[in-house]
């Protein structure tokens, strides 16, 4: 069984963790305001994180649940149209409420609204990812949720625990904590079920872990209920992301979780490094080479992302992150990675260095051609090498 141990040591190691939080601890179903004393002590669980040096991102829901009470729309299924007209007036106090209890930790809050294209297409997706990497090692904690605003009912997620998966994924979190209104997954629905057992781990989630979810149901604010849980741990656990599901009602929920451990974790076998680099190196048709020369050899092979200034030649058409493999000068393929520029942009500025990319093409745009954490070193039969330092470090 997970320990009160265990759960705070597999928090303590994450390097970057995501926190979704439901409409249904956001909001009182009761009168719609937001429950203001519990987002200040979720707030002072996010800042001792923080103080641990761990970075923070969140996906929150609840600005529907908020517009609605402030545009005095009924308590019943809103039009796709009236939930809209919500999410543009809730979202507006929500990233408000962040930035007042965050602030007190001097914390500064970033606001990312995500559709579902946003993570399904290359461009976007890559955008989305580098505007999140970017406000974290600011020291900002993006708050993200979907673009309810703008999102039909045919191209969107309709649950943040799918969306929560999305954005680890898309941040290469190490953990992804679902803060849900009951503690875990039990064998059956416990409120109907008085002998259903709880399941303090999920290592592979089988037909029989998906019939424990029973059908999708909606509550209160909330929606989907167990099954897009479990739906989040698929896409987690795929990307190397552990993922807990822990009870978010009580105040401080995240030390709570910490000093008992009571939750149901969903285990990967890889760590979102190992997995991503093992995606780039095997499973990815590469669209174009890169041909370097013996400087930038040698500094990829210390860890380093592939720069314009040692690239000789670059041959394929391709855009914008896409995979493409890297040669030494004797056409020996001894990487692979995701472009940061189409081929165009990279003919122009391969030979210069960074800091003239912005005087060549318009823009500036990133000072990597690859940046080492979409890059993955090859021994010499083309599989993913031992040598590369993320590889190395995860246990791979």
């Amino acid at each position: 069984m997970t320990t009160a141990n265990s759960a705070f040591d597999t928090l303590k190691r994450a390097r970057r963790i995501v926190i979704k939080i439901g409409s249904a601890l956001l909001v009182d179903a009761a009168n719609g305001t937001l429950r203001r004393n519990w987002l200040k002590a979720l707030a002072e669980d996010i800042a001792a994180l923080r103080a641990r040096g761990q970075e923070v991102v969140i996906v929150s829901s609840g600005a529907i649940a908020l517009g609605r009470r402030q545009l005095g729309l009924p308590q019943k299924r809103l039009k796709l149209e009236e939930s809209q007209a919500a999410a543009s007036v809730g979202q507006i106090r929500l990233a408000h409420a962040y930035q007042e209890v965050l602030g007190e930790h001097d914390i500064t809050v970033a606001q990312i609204l995500l559709t579902l294209g946003d993570t399904e297409e290359r461009r976007r997706y890559l955008n989305a990812r580098s505007t999140i990497n970017t406000l974290l090692g600011l020291g900002s904690i993006p708050v993200i949720n979907e673009n309810d605003t703008v999102a039909t009912a045919e191209i969107r997620y309709g649950d943040n625990d799918r969306l929560a998966a999305r954005v680890a994924q898309m941040a290469s979190a190490d953990c992804l904590i679902l803060l849900s209104d009951v503690d875990g997954l039990y064998t059956a629905d416990p409120e109907s079920d008085p002998e259903a057992e709880f399941v303090p781990v999920v290592r592979t989630i089988t037909s029989d872990i998906a019939d424990m979810a029973g059908a999708p149901k909606a509550t209160g604010f909330g929606k989907g209920g167990m099954v897009t849980k479990l739906a989040a741990g698929q896409i987690a656990v795929a990307a190397g992301c552990a993922m807990a599901i822990i009870n978010g009602k009580d105040t401080h929920p995240l030390q709570r979780f910490e000093a008992t451990g009571r939750g149901t974790w969903f285990l990967p076998d890889d760590t979102p490094i190992t997995a991503r680099k093992q995606w780039i190196a095997g499973t990815l048709v590469p669209a174009g080479i890169y041909t370097v020369d013996a400087g930038a050899a040698g500094a990829l092979g210390r860890g380093k992302s592939l720069l314009p200034a040692g690239v000789t030649k670059v041959e394929g058409d391709f855009e914008r992150g896409d995979a493409v493999r890297v040669l030494d000068a004797s056409g020996r393929e001894i990487a692979r990675g995701l472009s940061a520029y189409s081929s165009e942009a990279a003919r122009r500025i391969i030979g210069h260095k960074s800091r003239d990319i912005e005087a060549i093409l318009g823009y500036r745009g990133r000072e990597e051609l690859i940046h080492r954490d979409d890059l993955v070193l090859l021994a010499a039969n083309g599989d993913a090498s031992a040598d590369t330092p993320e590889l190395k470090k995860a246990g791979a």
